[in-house]
């Protein structure tokens, strides 16, 4: 049984941590990148099929790519970032099965030719894994302004046109400042959004 992590740990990953506007301008360096994928891959995903699929946009020439697939409010923003990524899942993940999940040499076929399955299943998955790499960020130091006000289909023409890859949102990376913070918004309360059965 694992320790629970200390208070420190989950006011930086979870209660004081903001959805950052507003960015030093500290570069990520790619180790760092690394490093957070690295903690990231090791998140739960079912059957193990991992189809997150994750591009980093860090150059000038990449962000003006990008640029143009953002909404105007979220553009300055973007380019302002050290590190733009394209939140993605693949919709071959199956492909990789045999690989990842060995103990079950059939798990692809339960893709082959359902079409739904295969994309509720990376969609899902996809979702969890990128929210995994936005904890791993945090936990690393870095601050997080995940965004769905992309054109999707814009930036997959642009950047995964000829692939298997399909994008979900973007999300800026880097060193965070107070620029254009809101004041944190309301949360609901247990007894509004659970029940124990």
């Amino acid at each position: 049984m694992s320790d629970r992590l200390p208070d420190a740990s989950l006011d930086q990953v979870f209660r004081t941590a903001r959805t950052r506007n507003g960015w030093t301008a500290e570069k990520v360096s790619e180790a760092l990148i690394r490093e957070m994928y690295d903690l990231a891959k090791m998140g739960p995903t079912s059957g193990n099929c991992l189809p997150g699929r994750f591009l980093f946009i860090t150059s000038e020439a990449a962000k003006a790519r990008l640029a143009p697939h953002m909404s105007s409010g979220n553009r300055p923003r973007t380019l302002a970032a050290p590190v733009n990524v394209i939140m993605a899942y693949d919709m071959a993940f199956a492909d990789r099965l045999p690989e990842l999940f060995p103990h079950n040499p059939g798990a692809k076929d339960w893709f082959t030719s359902n079409e739904a399955l295969t994309r509720e299943t990376a969609f899902r998955n996809g979702c969890l894994q990128a929210a995994y790499l936005m904890m791993a960020a945090r936990s690393l130091g870095l601050d997080c302004g995940p965004m769905s006000g992309v054109k999707l289909d814009g930036i997959n023409a642009e950047f995964f046109a000829g692939t298997t890859w399909e994008a979900n949102f973007v999300c800026n990376i880097g060193y965070g400042t107070d620029e254009g913070l809101f004041p944190r918004n309301p949360r609901l309360g247990f007894e509004e959004a659970c029940a124990v059965i």
